[in-house]
């Protein structure tokens, strides 16, 4: 019997004998999201949570860091793919609202994964995520194979194309998701059997993830596409678009792509196409484009040889037959005197919504003056009556009409400008000069309403809100000014820093008698990696050292792992050079077979 149950009987027993109710359970636990003056990320947010009923708290308060009457929202996601639907949230929080920005909501979680966002224009880079576990104590990651199919040549190569099926099992909280990532690429949710058909060495790493988050460790297969003889030429491939079309040449509420190819000899084995940098996916119906705005349309095919043609590229418009305009509205917020005026600031913030093709821009205009695009909430510290107006166009061209709001400035009795310092650190060289780069701080005070923000330029530069120490490495002299303003508007005078950058010395050179092949070689494999200094006078030849001795092949492959890994971590290879390296120094043999090994493996090792 469920905990609810018992306690619903429980109650009405006691509702029979005339005594007290027992009071109703709170929810299992509590997750709080703060904002602050960002609008890129929330401040703190969970990213994890157990089931059940749940008080969400969000606070954009200045207790959190908002120290400019800035709104956001903490909204749910309630339409992506792959993110749990079953929480409708939408909360607006301003410091200055009746509960001063903390705000609390009561939901019921379930199992998988939940997306939130900000919903403010120009906040939507406020996104995350978090993931709600089975409950059950699931803490042992999925287990995940691949397996290679496809036409192999005498050595073992795949003929054109070569095929990996990925699959997993959990037996806990049961698979979320799994992800694969071809020749140090990105990673990539894993939706079907992906089709290799470029003709070389690859490696396919993997991975999967269960519903309590945990993530398997990372597999690999290794394989070789060789092309099919005979056959040298690409396949020719073409892609027209369809639909209605506006005087503008939009389509309208849809634009269907069709894509054709062709190969006369050995014929087509796969097209596909990518819209709006997407994944590549394979095309086997005409794709209709349904979303609103500019849309990019790449497309390519593979012959049964494994010849792939040059991308093709198409580009168009799909607007909605939306007629009806935005609704817009907007929000004073501030410290208010007994008359209702604003006292030192108000903010003003517009929202936006068009349930048609979507709202396009939002702009606004202060006392008349120009209109300008609406990205974060306006502040208005100058004293007297002012009127905000403002609009919002869709997407379709739908422009609403011009809303306003009226409210009077008046003065904080704060007339002191704020004070500001410039303190300058890093390495110097005997001249006071500053070696690499520079770090400027900046700091400010004011006694009576307090900073409001502080402002920066370097050199020509434009000022720029400061939020964190600024480092300069331009070598060559430098001038950094600051000012600070203070809440009641009042303007610090600027205050100057003045210092020069010059180079580091080069460090010495630790191989004097480098390995300067063009490439990385081993055992005379070539990787067809370009054999580079790596910074301090030594190749990547010089570090893998293959003339070296080692007990045993394997001992050789994990040294040559070790040292690439270190490389790639230093930003001197990529994880795909790394991977051409790793493949050579495998099929390479330098240190002979692992001990124990059977004929099988020694012969592949000779390869």
């Amino acid at each position: 019997m469920s905990p609810r149950l018992i306690a619903a009987l429980l109650a009405a027993v006691l509702a029979v004998f005339g005594l007290a109710t027992p009071a109703v359970a709170a929810p299992v636990q509590t997750l709080t999201w703060t904002a602050n003056n960002s609008t890129t990320e929330y401040a703190s947010a969970p990213t994890g949570a157990l089931p059940g009923e749940t008080t969400i708290v969000f606070e954009n308060s200045e207790a959190t860091g908002n120290t400019t009457g800035m709104s956001h929202t903490l909204t749910f996601d309630t339409s992506t793919p792959g993110y749990n639907h079953d929480v409708s949230l939408n909360v607006l929080a301003n410091p200055f609202d009746p509960t001063n920005g903390r705000h609390e909501a009561v939901v019921t979680l379930t199992p998988g994964k939940y997306r939130y966002f900000c919903a403010i224009p120009g906040h939507t880079a406020m996104v995350g995520e978090f993931v709600v576990s089975g409950g059950g104590g699931d803490t042992t990651p999925p287990t995940v194979t691949a397996s290679v199919t496809g036409e192999k040549d005498p050595s073992g190569s795949y003929l054109g194309s070569a095929t990996v099926t990925l699959s997993a099992t959990d037996a806990g909280s049961g698979v979320a998701s799994v992800e694969y990532q071809l020749d140090g690429g990105t990673w990539t949710t894993y939706a079907g059997p992906v089709v290799v058909s470029t003709v070389g060495a690859h490696m396919l790493h993997h991975r999967a993830t269960d519903v309590a988050g945990n993530t398997s460790a990372e597999g690999m297969a290794h394989f070789t596409v060789v092309a099919r003889p005979g056959d040298t030429t690409p396949p020719a491939v073409t892609a027209s678009i369809t639909g209605s079309q506006d005087p503008s040449g939009n389509y309208v509420d849809v634009a269907t792509a069709r894509i054709t190819a062709t190969d006369a000899g050995s014929g087509v084995a796969s097209v596909e196409y990518q819209l709006d940098g997407g994944a590549w996916t394979a095309y086997t119906a005409p794709v209709a484009v349904t979303a609103a705005g500019m849309h990019m349309l790449h497309y390519r095919a593979t012959d049964v040889a494994g010849n792939v043609s040059p991308e093709g590229m198409a580009h168009f418009t799909v607007v909605k037959s939306d007629t009806t305009a935005p609704v817009v509205s907007a929000a004073v917020a501030g410290n208010q005197d007994g008359s209702g005026n604003y006292v030192g600031k108000a903010v003003v913030t517009v929202t936006a919504s068009d349930a048609g093709s979507g709202v396009a821009s939002v702009e606004y205009r202060v006392d008349g003056g120009a209109w300008t695009a609406y990205t974060a909430p306006v502040p208005v510290a100058v004293v007297g009556a002012h009127t905000v107006e403002f609009r919002a166009s869709d997407v379709a061209g739908n422009t609403s009409g011009v809303g306003s709001v009226a409210f009077t400035v008046v003065a904080g009795g704060d007339t002191t400008a704020p004070t500001v310092s410039v303190q300058v650190t890093g390495r110097q060289d005997g001249g006071w000069n500053y070696v690499g780069q520079a770090t400027v701080t900046l700091t400010a005070a004011d006694a009576e309403s307090g900073v409001d923000f502080i402002e920066y330029k370097v050199d020509s530069a434009v000022w720029t809100r400061y939020s964190a120490p600024v480092v300069v490495s331009a070598l060559g002299a430098h001038t950094v000014r600051s000012r600070a303003t203070d809440v009641a508007g009042n303007v610090s005078a600027e205050v100057a820093g003045a210092f020069t950058v010059v180079a580091a010395a080069p460090p010495p050179d630790a191989c004097p008698s480098s390995d300067t092949r063009e490439t990385v070689v081993i055992g005379g494999i070539d990787s067809q990696v370009e054999n580079i200094d790596i910074g301090n006078g030594c190749t990547i030849n010089d570090v893998i050292d293959e003339n070296a001795e080692y007990v045993s092949h394997d001992r050789f492959v994990k040294h040559v792992k070790a040292v690439t890994q270190e490389l790639v971590a230093n930003g001197v290879l990529s994880t795909g050079d790394r991977n051409r390296i790793v493949t050579a120094a495998i099929e390479s043999g330098i240190g002979g077979a692992p001990a124990g090994a059977g004929p099988d493996v020694k012969k592949r090792l000779k390869r």
